[in-house]
């Protein structure tokens, strides 16, 4: 195979690998809206660590199953204790700093800076897996932020409040988890990284929530198997998405979560958006169409 062949056998294999990864990343968002959905129907009757928990217990015995199936239980103790520790205490502080910023801020708000997450993402990727970053990704990633600030329409006095802060560092803290857990699928499967990390997630969450613990209620009991499904669905799809995709191509797909909010603030609270948000959204779903679009052709280009 000539030098040039083998350039290319290898740009449509990443090409390829990455479009699975949009897919992936896609199919989380739609999971983790619906599970936002649930934990926003939960949240005026429990504490919010108290649900953040109860998210990680209901979806353990998926993630168990799920394991077995795969026949990969022997492997869940040979895995790299420090990184998947790193990543449970990541995990843990961005829901307790993110559940702080909700009792200051409201939830359009503390999205808007949330989504500083994908730029996070992109810029450690290209230091710590050394990725390679177009002006592409670049390109699409800055108008989907665009985009979602065009929808929310922050208020300026947002930005400089405790809670504010304490959403930038939530969104830290997830932008490192994500590195970390690109950096775990280097060498170990799906099972094992959503394994630990809907484990730690639990503990970690309940230990937290103990000391304002409040009785489930049995009417509730649906609405806890929902949060099992989607919780376990949707962490398995991020999984997947980052592992077979470029972490600053499939990063910027996170945006399209707005897309599905608006949706289901529709179907489920009858809420019409405005102009400016239904503006936004197509915004950011361009963005999203744009970098596919890229990506379908970086496979043919000519070295």
């Amino acid at each position: 195979m000539t030098v040039q062949a083998a350039a290319a056998a290898q740009r449509t294999h990443t090409a390829a690998a990455n479009l699975r990864g949009i897919v992936a990343m896609l199919a989380a968002g739609g999971f983790f809206s619906l599970l936002d959905a649930l934990l926003k129907t939960l949240s005026p009757s429990y504490p919010a660590m108290q649900v953040a928990a109860l998210r990680g217990w209901t979806a353990l015995p998926l993630v168990a199953l799920y394991v077995l199936w795969r026949g990969n239980a022997r492997g869940l103790l040979r895995v790299r204790w420090s990184l998947h520790l790193l990543r449970g205490g990541l995990n843990v502080a961005m829901l307790a700093l993110y559940a702080y910023a909700l009792r200051e801020l409201a939830l359009a708000q503390a999205y808007t800076l949330f989504f500083i997450a994908p730029l996070l993402i992109t810029a450690l990727s290209t230091v710590v897996l050394r990725e390679r970053v177009r002006a592409a990704h670049w390109s699409a990633i800055v108008l989907g932020m665009v985009g979602v600030l065009v929808a929310l329409r922050p208020g300026r006095e947002a930005f400089f409040t405790p809670g504010a802060l304490a959403v930038l560092a939530a969104a830290a803290c997830y932008a490192v988890s994500a590195i970390t857990g690109r950096v775990l699928s280097r060498a170990e499967t799906s099972a094992s990284l959503v394994f630990w990390t809907t484990v730690m997630l639990a503990l970690g969450a309940g230990v937290l929530a103990w000391p304002q613990w409040v009785a489930v209620e049995r009417a509730h009991w649906p609405l806890l198997a929902g949060l099992a499904v989607t919780g376990f669905l949707g962490q398995l799809a991020i999984t997947e998405a980052f592992r077979h995709g470029q972490t600053s191509v499939v990063a910027p797909f996170e945006y399209t979560a707005l897309a599905w909010g608006l949706g289901l603030d529709w179907a489920l609270w009858q809420t019409v958006p405005g102009y400016p948000t239904l503006l936004g959204g197509a915004i950011v779903i361009g963005s999203g169409l744009y970098l596919v679009r890229q990506e379908r052709t970086q496979a043919v280009l000519p070295p």
